[in-house]
């Protein structure tokens, strides 16, 4: 069921927004599916697909993440964004940095073992690489800025730092006053979305049990497909 916004999108647009996905093929693949049934069932002008980053770590299967989000998204058509997280932050400057380091330490105590059980002995290809290198920090459209953790509320949006905007939690989260654009985010889990006046958060956890969350947005009107 669709509810009131606090953004909203041009005319035309929906915007199909998916939490963090921490290896769970098996969910991410489901949730594409809804999102294609979705749109064909309501079909529109536009379409983007936008997901927030985190794909690998801590779950079973980040490399099949991967594979699946270099494949065409699930709208045949649509714009398709990939924003960084903080996760594969950690995979490629542990990989720069080599074996023994600090950022190697850093990414294997935070989920990266999964990853590397995903590929076995080979490990990960250059395509999955540069998928992750190719990733961008925000993606805008209409009054939403759709980044992963968020932003510091203090500063404007050219000032942003990168490390706030791959980890921050406060004072963004429990930030009481609107902001410029109203910020879609990853990154702190939740039992449910949360829709706030400043923002709207859609990590519920699924690597924890939780569902895979996706936002649906359209016009002023917002609702949510998980899987």
């Amino acid at each position: 069921m669709a509810m009131l916004s606090p953004g909203r999108l041009p005319p035309g647009l929906r915007v199909y927004a998916i939490g963090d996905v921490h290896g769970c093929a098996a969910r991410l693949t489901a949730l594409h599916a809804a999102i294609a049934a979705d749109w064909a069932v309501l079909p529109g002008e536009r379409c983007a697909v936008v997901h927030l980053g985190d794909y690998i770590d801590r779950g079973p299967d980040s490399a099949a993440v991967l594979n699946r989000l270099l494949q065409p998204p699930p709208v045949a058509g649509a714009e398709s964004v990939l924003l960084r997280g903080n996760h594969e932050a950690m995979m490629l400057e542990a990989l720069a940095a080599g074996r023994g380091t600090a950022a190697e330490d850093l990414w294997l105590a935070n989920g990266g073992r999964a990853t590397l059980r995903s590929y076995g002995r080979a490990g990960p290809p250059p395509a999955h690489l540069a998928l992750m290198q190719g990733t961008g920090l925000f993606w805008q459209a209409g009054s939403y800025l759709f980044v992963h953790a968020g932003l510091d509320p203090r500063r404007p949006l050219a000032a942003q730092r990168e490390q706030d905007l791959l980890w921050i939690r406060e004072p963004f989260l429990s930030w009481p006053d609107p902001l410029e654009q109203v910020v879609v985010h990853g990154h702190t889990p939740s039992r449910a979305p949360e829709v706030r006046r400043h923002r709207i958060g859609i990590d519920t956890g699924a690597v924890g049990g939780g569902p895979l969350t996706g936002l649906v947005l359209e016009a002023d009107t917002l609702r949510f497909l998980s899987a």
